[in-house]
């Protein structure tokens, strides 16, 4: 798929699948990785789909899904928290460079998940400005429970969920947050030009697993 194909939604993320396949068995076949490829894309990008994850070095985008140069618009933070230039670049990829497919990637172990887990519990939070990585983590992955207290239900408890579940909700707090704060990314979903896929990604295996789907990828 080197050349410059204008994909849907549905199109893009069996490409994305289909590149998890090969690595996880194996038979990777480096696609748009040669100097051929390397010259075509040298003056202007066409990718075919946004990938926002964590920055985990474990979790390299272009190789976890068998990908080359020019095919994925890569944007990574630590636990994949949210940010104005984060979204500012998703709409990048999206509204000037036409990616149709917004992958929102996050994986198990995640330290970020596992610092936040921590300072919820423990009431300890960490220093310098890795507490700005925790203090984005920490609403999505905290659950209101009505205790019941009052006429109307309205004292609550917290709850924390258990370490296999913080990534997960983690990765759907995230997607939320992208459709309700981006107009343009919530817009191109609801006319079909984009969807939005939140997976979770396996460091012992390298498959992706996907957790919840915004749009239509068939």
């Amino acid at each position: 798929m080197s050349e410059t194909v204008a994909l849907t939604p549905a199109q893009a993320w069996a490409e994305l699948s289909a590149g998890n396949g090969r690595f996880v068995s194996g038979s990777v076949e480096h696609p748009s990785q040669g100097v051929d490829r390397r010259a075509e894309v040298s003056n202007e990008q066409h990718p075919f789909a946004v990938l926002f994850g964590c920055s985990d070095s474990r979790v390299a985008a272009e190789i976890i899904f068998d990908r080359g140069l020019g095919d994925m618009f890569v944007v990574r933070t630590a636990g994949q928290v949210v940010d104005t230039t984060v979204i500012g670049s998703i709409e990048y990829g999206l509204e000037v460079l036409g990616a149709p497919l917004v992958v929102v990637l996050g994986h198990d172990s995640c330290g970020a998940v596992a610092a936040a887990r921590a300072a919820l519990v423990t009431g300890e939070m960490p220093t310098g400005m890795i507490r700005a990585v925790v203090d984005r983590v920490i609403p999505s992955i905290v659950a209101r429970v009505p205790t019941g207290a009052g006429s109307n239900g309205e004292a609550f408890d917290l709850e924390v969920p258990e370490p296999g579940e913080l990534g997960r909700q983690h990765l759907r707090g995230t997607m939320r947050m992208l459709v309700n704060y981006s107009h343009a990314l919530a817009k191109a979903v609801e006319e079909g030009r984009c969807a939005i896929v939140g997976a979770e990604y396996k460091l012992a295996d390298g498959r992706i697993d996907v957790v919840e789907v915004i749009g239509d990828i068939g």
